[in-house]
């Protein structure tokens, strides 16, 4: 009996990790000169969804800061973000959220499909074609001269910013940064066409 238990817990953690790694390699990278007519409508929504989302986020934390300070995007950040991620998923009917090699929120990882892309830094936006006609993409993240007072070098950060960052964040990584760097992406699953 010991031995039929050992055997199936084996199997089931086998059974668990291939299918994992299944799951990343249906997803194939394309290049974007390469996309189907299909695909590059598909695209056009995932542009779509990002420019929806980074103008609600950048909306409301303009008026949060403008309102109460630089301190309190980071409450934003941590709490808002992730519902306006899913509202904009919702609306535009895709998968939708930010991710980084330098994280500040742990939450936001990258989707299995993208892991190993991001570890690679692109620049540019990247495409994978997955499973059942799905399209992910991930759209790179610049950084802009207002975005360093949260994610600048951490001396020149203000002191009730680092407060913040410390309080809720204390993990942080994502400080350290010029104009123009490439923070991270906005990744982006759109379903397969109808």
């Amino acid at each position: 009996m010991r031995i039929v238990i050992v055997t199936f817990f084996v199997l089931a953690v086998a059974g668990c990790s291939r299918d994992k790694s299944d799951a990343s390699s249906a997803w194939r990278s394309v290049a974007e000169k390469d996309l189907t007519e299909v695909q590059a409508g598909q695209r056009a929504v995932a542009v779509a969804a990002r420019d929806a989302l980074f103008e609600r986020l950048s909306a409301r934390l303009t008026a949060v800061v403008s309102k109460d300070g630089p301190a309190a995007a980071i409450a934003v950040c941590q709490s808002e973000a992730p519902t306006i991620a899913e509202t904009v998923g919702r609306e535009k009917n895709v998968r939708i959220g930010r991710t980084a090699l330098k994280l500040r929120n742990p939450k936001n990882q990258p989707p299995e499909w993208a892991a190993s892309t991001i570890a690679q830094k692109p620049g540019n936006p990247v495409f994978f074609a997955g499973p059942e006609g799905k399209l992910g993409t991930l759209l790179p993240i610049r950084l802009k001269a207002q975005c360093l007072t949260c994610h600048g070098p951490a001396e020149t950060l203000p002191p009730p910013v680092r407060a913040a960052l410390s309080e809720r964040y204390p993990s942080d990584q994502a400080v350290g940064f010029a104009e123009g760097d490439l923070r991270g992406w906005f990744w982006v699953e759109v379903p397969p066409a109808k």
